[in-house]
């Protein structure tokens, strides 16, 4: 099994050195991929020195876009699974093997982490907010997935073949769902630990809520 990580990282400099290291501490035969989405604190030249491989975006494109770009790396290089995850160290590396442990047992195509399991510690508006657009979610891909907003994941590469996404930015991690699961892909699910850390999350509410309700009504809409 060839396998490798793809980080989209803006401005992450500070936590790459820890969370590359501890991939490669953990599993030293999976392959590391930095898209450095325009940042300007030396995230690239951070990544190469721990390790990673790096694709650079020159301006700042969005979330999805990096995503797509490592797709087409995963793609390109020939891996049969690939993971995504944050750069930020709120995913934590020690949890990969149960993702590759659901996707074995279960003949998952992709494997979604779920912080829904526990929400002790979850702020109150970010669980309804991922229960509404997880329910929403789930609807469209006719599949129960229950942390749809969850970017700690596990995708098996032949997935993304013909797959096109017309997203950008974060709404990008829900389309991917919906298409892939209208393909006929199976989704899965693994549990994961919740970790906030002191990171401003570029997330805007009023923005990316917008841009999921977009999505929402397009997806309805449209059938491939």
């Amino acid at each position: 099994m060839t396998v490798g990580a793809i980080l989209p990282a803006l401005n992450a400099a500070r936590f790459l050195t820890e969370v590359i290291g501890e991939i490669r501490e953990l599993h030293p035969e999976l392959r590391v991929l930095v898209v450095d989405d325009g940042s300007t604190d030396g995230t690239a030249d951070t990544a190469r020195a721990a390790g990673a491989e790096v694709i650079i975006h020159e301006v700042n494109k969005g979330k999805g876009e990096a995503l797509k770009s490592g797709y087409a790396w995963a793609q390109d290089q020939g891996l049969e699974w690939v993971f995504t995850m944050d750069s930020d160290g709120q995913h934590l590396p020690g949890e990969m093997q149960g993702f590759l442990d659901t996707a074995t047992r279960d003949n998952f195509d992709v494997v979604v982490g779920t912080r829904m399991a526990n929400t002790e510690d979850m702020p109150w508006i970010r669980k309804k907010t991922n229960e509404f657009t997880s329910w929403v979610i789930s609807r469209l891909a006719g599949q129960d997935i229950p942390d749809s907003q969850n970017g700690y994941r596990l995708y098996r590469t032949s997935c993304f073949e013909g797959l096109v996404l017309r997203t950008s930015r974060y709404d990008s991690e829900s389309e991917i769902l919906v298409r892939m699961s209208r393909k006929g892909y199976s989704i899965g699910s693994t549990p994961i630990t919740t970790v906030y850390g002191d990171e401003e999350s570029s997330i805007n509410p009023f923005v990316d809520t917008g841009r999921f309700f977009r999505l929402v009504f397009m997806l309805m809409f449209s059938r491939d």
